[in-house]
């Protein structure tokens, strides 16, 4: 009487069990938009998707044309520079009018720069503008002013240009480390998915021999074989196992939505993959193929960012100390009137030269020297950081290094395990059909090789997760599905 009652709410869900699965859903799922390709969904396939049209890919992309953009504007300190100039007198004694034009280009290795420029006037000038007065033909004039000290080796427009062109290479490490970033976590989704996936799989399958059994037990208890209780406790089972089965539907349609994030159509909109698409076997979990190269610390581009960031920092000290030398520009010209004598008189029409120096230098430039401590302040914090970076990418290469061999050894013995939980299921599903065992200690064996089962898929899943980490770790682009 008591076993009985145990069994009323078991006998109260019987009528449940004719229902579809889908219709025992708590809330109905979406239905999964169409997959851009037939066929199992591997993961290169979802790696290329993801390094093409990931959002956060594609603003690093954004923020490397930003970089370019500065260092277009910084070069623009050294672009040619034309300008033209002109005077009339309108009223008074005298009627000059002198118009000019110069173009000056500053120098690219050096911080002076060179001119030419052309000059004509008309008209009479005053004593105190004797210098407006050129032949008929005007006045053509070339010079150039060259740094002997400050200056010379490094100004404020190289520098510019220097950091600029440092910023471009710092944005294209970001962009890889981004991208990298963002590969390793679209593997993770797609091996969550083919994990979760396998897991339903497996349930599936589990509830598949209760289903398929019942119909003999029916029989079997209609014949009086069997008693009632044997039918209603397989019935007990069968619903436990539905329930499995919904509650892993529903986390397989949880990782399918998480890798919609990483896996797009050609348009860069989610793919909500469906489970047409789920491979057949858990030979997708292999993962990827990483290994820990030699200097492998060097392909990492949080590295590369703080080495360019060192060198920036030596530019800056070096403009700091530039500051302190003195100045000493050379300078010189030539100018050449041509054409008939103009009102000025003939002493215009022989060719001038002229050359010139200029001198100063700081007594007091606590500027430049509060600039050189600083420079050399942030470069010995990089410096530091630079080395605590490496180590730390050298213990955290091994630290996966071994997970990975771990992972590789618990996966072997859950294979081994699965393979002699079947076996045991198997032989005791045999002795059941034959009546010399009882029906709980077959659902245990079934229970127990699809148990084993499932970890040995969560096992695959572990070394697949092992290895993105590692050729994240070690920067492995072609693990990673970032080279073309």
């Amino acid at each position: 009487m008591i076993r009985s009652l145990l069994l009323l709410p078991a006998l109260m869900v019987l009528p449940t069990l004719a229902l579809p699965a889908v219709a025992q859903r708590i809330a109905p799922n979406p239905a999964p938009a169409p997959s851009p390709r037939s066929g199992p969904l591997l993961l290169d396939e979802v790696l290329r998707a993801s390094a093409r049209a990931a959002p956060q890919i594609v603003e690093a992309l954004a923020k490397v044309r930003s970089a370019e953009g500065r260092a277009l504007t910084a070069n623009g300190a050294f672009d040619t520079v034309f300008e033209a100039d002109s005077r009339s007198r309108a009223l008074g004694y005298y009627d000059g009018t002198v118009a000019s034009g110069r173009a000056t280009r500053p120098l690219g290795d050096n911080g002076g720069y060179v001119y030419g420029g052309y000059r004509v006037s008309r008209g009479a000038f005053p004593v105190y503008e004797d210098e407006n007065y050129t032949n008929r033909l005007g006045e053509v004039k070339v010079g150039a002013l060259y740094s002997l000290l400050r200056d010379r080796l490094v100004d404020e427009r190289r520098t510019r240009r220097t950091l600029a062109s440092t910023d471009i290479d710092i944005a294209k490490f970001e962009r890889e480390a981004v991208a990298i970033g963002v590969q390793r976590r679209a593997i993770d989704a797609y091996q969550n998915w083919v994990a979760a996936g396998l897991r339903l799989r497996a349930y599936r399958d589990l509830l598949a021999l209760s289903e398929s059994r019942r119909g003999g037990l029916a029989r079997q208890v209609q014949l009086g074989a069997r008693p009632d209780i044997l039918l209603a406790e397989n019935d007990q089972n069968l619903v436990r196992r539905r329930a499995l089965v919904v509650r892993a539907e529903g986390d397989f349609d949880v990782a399918a939505n998480a890798l919609s994030l990483y896996f797009r159509d050609a348009s860069g909109d989610p793919v909500l993959v469906g489970a047409d698409r789920l491979p057949a076997n858990a030979d997708a979990l292999a993962g990827v193929a990483a290994v820990a190269r030699a200097n492998f610390e060097q392909q990492r581009p949080d590295l590369q960012v703080l080495l360019a960031r060192i060198d920036q920092g030596s530019a800056r000290l070096a403009l700091a100390k530039n500051d302190l030398r003195p100045r000493l520009d050379l300078r010189g010209e030539l100018g050449k009137d041509i054409g008939p004598v103009g009102l000025g008189g003939p002493n215009r029409t022989p060719l001038e030269a002229a050359v010139g120096f200029r001198f100063s230098m700081p007594l007091q430039n606590r500027a430049a020297k509060g600039r050189i401590v600083e420079a050399r302040a942030e470069m010995d914090a990089l410096e530091a950081r630079g080395r605590f970076l490496r180590d730390q990418i050298a213990v955290e290469v091994e630290g996966i290094t071994i997970g990975v061999g771990a992972a590789d050894r618990l996966a072997s013995i859950a294979e081994q395990e699965r393979q002699l939980a079947e076996r045991l299921a198997a032989a005791e599903r045999r002795r059941f059909e034959l009546g010399s065992s009882d029906f709980f200690l077959v659902n245990q064996r079934e229970e127990t090789a699809n148990d084993a089962r499932v970890r040995v898929i969560d096992a695959k899943a572990r070394i697949a997760a092992a290895r993105a980490e590692l050729a994240a770790a070690t920067a492995d682009r072609v693990a990673l599905g970032l080279t073309p």
